[in-house]
C-alpha cells in the first residue's frame, strides 16, 4: 500500500510538471516570478530562516473596524491606542467622522472609540498615572493653490490702549484704508492692552508697546479683483472713538495662495481602563503638529505647530500640568520646526537632533543642540551630516538611556523635495566635545524610517521611502538591526507592507514590534492614480523569540520608586545579564520622543532577582514601564508592567 500511494504521488508531480513545462514554454516570466515567490514564502517560514531574520505577519481588522491609523500610542494595559481623527481625508473632516480604536495585540480583540475632535495630526505622550496626554490637531484642512476661490490671509490687530483689551467677534469687517478692500474675521480675537514702557533709571515714560493678536481674514466675495498685493492699514467695523483710534488690522499680501492646514487649541486625556478621551484646559495656542516630551517633574512640554490661522506658532511653548490641568507659557520663546524631536536629558535639558515632519521656514529652529528651557540658552551641536536633509529623518535615544548616545536615521530635503539621505548619524553627548559623526549607511536615501528600541538593546530600523510620501514607488521594503554597541547594522527579514508618511512602529510587551498606517501620495510609480491609505498593522517577530527558551519574570512589586529596589522571581535568574526598564511608545510623523530604555542594577539569588531603579527623575521619567530581563542568549523576557512614582 505505502508503495502503491507513493506511486500515485509520483504520478501526480510528473503530470502536474507536464503542465508547468507547458506554461513555461509560453509564459517564462510569469513562471520564473511565481516560482520566485513560491521560494520565497518557502524561505522566509524555515525555522532557521526566521531563528536567524525574524518574521513578519499581517494583522487586517475586519472590514468595520478599520481605519487610517495616524497616531499609536502603548497603553499600560497591554493594548494600544489607534487614533485616526479625520485620517488625512477631508471628507470625514466635514461630516466630522473622527476615528479612535483600541486594540488588544494578545487576544486579537478591538473596539471603537468615540473621539471628540479631530485629532488627526495631534501630540500625545504618557503620563505619570498611565493616561495619555493628547493636545491640538486639525481645525481647517489645507487648500492648494488653484482650490482658493476668497482672498485672505493673516491679519494682526493692534491694540493700543494700555488700560483694557479689545475682543473682536468673528465676523469682524477689516477695511483697507488705502486699497479700500473689505476682509471678514473667521474667528474671534482677543487681543491684549498696550503694555507701557519706562527708562529703568529716570522713570521716565517711552511710549506703549502695542498689544498684537493674529486673525485669519478672507474677501467677502470670491475672485482674484479681491487681492491685495502690498501692506495696508486697516479700519474695523464697528468701534467708535478712542477704541477707533487705538485698534487697527494691519496686513500684508491677502491673496488665492494656498492656505495651510490650522490647528485647534484643545487638549484631552486617554484614560486606558475606561478607554475614553477626558477633556481638560485648551493650550493657550492652538497646535497642530506639535511635540509633547514630558519632563522629569510629570509635566509635559507642548511645542510648535501651526496654530488656527495655519501660520507656525511663533516660538510660544508652553507646558501643562497634569495637576492642575492647565497650560502655562515657558519664560522665553523659541521656535522650531513641527514635530521637532526634543528629548529629555539627565541634567533636564533638552536634546533637539534637527529631526523634524515638515512645516516651517527652512532657516529658522532647524540647527541641533541641547536647549535649557529656563534659561532658553541653547547650544549648537556640530558635525550633522546632511543638515539640509533632516526633514522626515528619525532620532533614537540608543539603549541605555544612561549613556547618552543618539542615532539619526536618514531624512529629506524641505517640504515635497526629492532628496533623500543615506546617512545615519552619532552623537554622545556624554563627551568632552560632543559632535555629530557618521554612522552606518542605509542602503537607499530613507525618509520617513521607523524605529523601535528593542529590549535585548539593539534598535530595529524599518520600511520608510526614498522620495517624498513614497512618490515613483519608492517605498523601501528592508529592515535592519541596528547593534548599538558594535555601531552596525544586520539586515534581517523583509517587511511585507510598505511604509513611508504617516506610518510608525510600537515595541509590544511581549517583545515584538508592530507597525501602522502609511499614506502614499501615488497609487501607481508614474503617479497618475491617488494613493490607498494603509489600513493593515504588520507585526516582526525578531530572532530572539525563535529560541528555544526565554527568561520568566513574575511576582514583584507593581511599583517601584526611583533609588529603591524590587524583587521578582525567576527561574532563570542566574542567566540574566541585563534588566531593561522602556517606557512605552506614542509614535506619530517619524517622531517617537517617548521611547527610552533604562538600565537598572541587579542581582539575583536563587529564583530571586533584585533589580534598582537609578535616581534621577529627568532619566526616570514618571510614569508607567515595561520592566524586561535578558538571559545569557540576549533572549528577553516577556515584560511587566511597573510603575514609577
Amino acid at each position: 500500500m505505502r508503495d502503491r500511494s507513493r506511486f500515485r504521488r509520483a504520478r501526480r508531480l510528473g503530470a502536474g510538471a507536464v503542465v508547468v513545462a507547458a506554461l513555461a514554454g509560453t509564459n517564462g516570466p510569469w513562471l520564473y516570478r511565481f516560482g520566485s515567490e513560491r521560494y520565497h514564502r518557502y524561505e522566509i517560514n524555515r525555522p532557521e530562516y526566521k531563528a536567524a531574520n525574524g518574521h513578519w505577519e499581517i494583522v487586517e481588522f475586519p472590514k468595520q473596524y478599520r481605519q487610517d491609523t495616524i497616531h499609536a500610542v502603548l497603553l499600560h494595559t497591554g493594548k494600544v491606542l489607534l487614533v485616526a481623527g479625520s485620517g488625512n481625508n477631508q471628507a470625514n473632516f466635514d461630516v466630522k467622522r473622527f476615528d479612535s480604536r483600541v486594540w488588544d495585540p494578545v487576544r486579537g480583540t478591538i473596539r471603537k472609540v468615540p473621539t471628540p475632535n479631530d485629532l488627526f495630526c495631534t501630540g500625545h505622550t504618557q503620563l505619570a498615572d498611565g493616561r495619555i496626554l493628547i493636545a491640538g490637531g486639525t481645525k481647517r484642512y489645507e487648500k492648494l493653490k488653484g482650490d482658493v476661490t476668497k482672498a485672505g490671509g493673516l491679519m494682526i490687530v493692534h491694540n493700543e490702549n494700555p488700560d483694557k483689551p479689545v475682543t473682536l467677534p468673528a465676523g469682524t469687517s477689516f477695511t483697507g484704508r488705502a486699497n479700500g478692500r473689505t476682509f471678514i474675521s473667521k474667528d474671534p480675537v482677543l487681543v491684549p492692552r498696550a503694555k507701557k514702557n519706562f527708562d529703568s533709571r529716570t522713570g521716565r515714560f517711552l511710549g506703549n508697546t502695542p498689544g498684537l493678536g493674529r486673525i485669519y481674514v478672507e474677501a467677502r466675495r470670491s475672485g482674484a479683483k479681491y487681492e491685495t498685493g502690498t501692506q495696508d492699514n486697516y479700519r474695523i467695523r464697528g468701534l467708535t472713538g478712542a477704541d477707533a483710534r487705538n485698534t487697527y488690522g494691519i496686513a500684508q499680501k491677502l491673496a488665492l495662495d494656498k492656505k495651510d492646514f490650522q490647528g485647534i487649541r484643545d487638549a484631552y486625556e486617554f484614560d486606558p481602563v475606561a478607554e475614553k478621551y477626558i477633556k481638560v484646559d485648551p493650550m493657550n495656542e492652538a497646535r497642530w503638529y506639535p511635540t509633547l516630551t514630558t519632563l522629569g517633574d510629570g509635566k509635559v512640554l507642548g511645542v510648535s505647530g501651526l496654530d488656527d490661522i495655519g501660520q507656525l506658532v511663533p516660538g510660544k511653548n508652553e507646558v501643562f500640568d497634569p495637576a492642575t490641568r492647565k497650560w502655562t507659557y515657558t519664560p522665553k520663546v523659541r521656535q522650531f520646526p513641527t514635530y521637532p524631536a526634543l528629548f529629555l536629558l539627565p541634567d533636564g535639558k533638552l536634546f533637539y537632533s534637527g529631526s523634524n515632519a515638515g512645516y516651517g521656514p527652512d532657516d529658522v529652529g532647524r540647527d541641533p543642540g541641547v536647549w535649557d528651557v529656563e534659561s532658553n540658552r541653547f547650544t549648537r551641536l556640530p558635525g550633522l551630516g546632511d543638515p539640509d536633509r533632516m526633514e522626515t529623518s528619525g532620532t533614537v535615544m540608543l539603549p541605555p538611556a544612561q549613556d547618552q548616545r543618539f542615532l539619526v536615521i536618514g531624512g529629506g530635503g524641505v517640504g515635497e523635495s526629492s532628496l533623500s539621505s543615506r546617512r545615519t548619524r552619532l552623537i554622545d553627548l556624554k563627551a568632552a566635545d560632543p559632535r555629530f559623526t557618521d554612522g552606518p549607511s542605509l542602503e537607499k536615501g530613507t525618509r520617513y524610517p521607523q524605529s523601535s528600541i528593542l529590549p535585548d538593546d539593539s534598535v530595529l530600523v524599518s520600511g520608510g521611502s526614498e522620495d517624498y510620501r513614497g512618490r515613483g514607488g519608492s517605498d523601501i521594503l528592508q529592515a535592519r538591526l541596528y547593534d548599538s554597541v558594535a555601531g552596525t547594522f544586520r539586515r534581517v527579514a523583509d517587511p511585507l507592507v510598505g511604509r513611508d508618511y504617516h506610518a510608525g512602529s510600537i515595541l509590544l510587551p511581549d517583545g515584538r514590534v508592530m507597525f501602522f498606517g502609511s499614506d502614499p501620495l501615488y497609487g501607481d510609480k508614474a503617479g497618475t492614480r491617488p494613493g490607498r491609505f494603509e489600513q493593515r498593522i504588520e507585526i516582526y517577530t525578531p530572532p530572539y523569540l525563535y529560541r528555544d527558551a526565554r527568561p520568566s519574570l513574575s511576582g514583584g512589586p507593581r511599583t517601584l520608586t526611583r533609588g529603591g529596589s524590587g524583587t521578582f522571581v525567576s527561574r532563570h535568574a542566574s542567566a540574566i545579564r541585563k534588566v531593561r526598564l522602556i517606557r512605552p511608545s506614542a509614535s506619530t510623523h517619524v517622531t517617537d520622543v517617548d521611547q527610552r530604555s533604562i538600565a537598572l542594577g541587579f542581582r539575583a539569588s536563587g529564583d530571586r532577582l533584585t533589580v534598582t531603579v537609578p535616581e534621577n527623575r529627568n532619566l526616570v521619567q514618571p510614569g508607567w514601564y515595561m520592566l524586561f530581563v535578558d538571559d545569557d542568549q540576549g533572549t528577553p523576557s516577556k515584560a511587566k508592567w511597573v510603575k514609577v512614582p
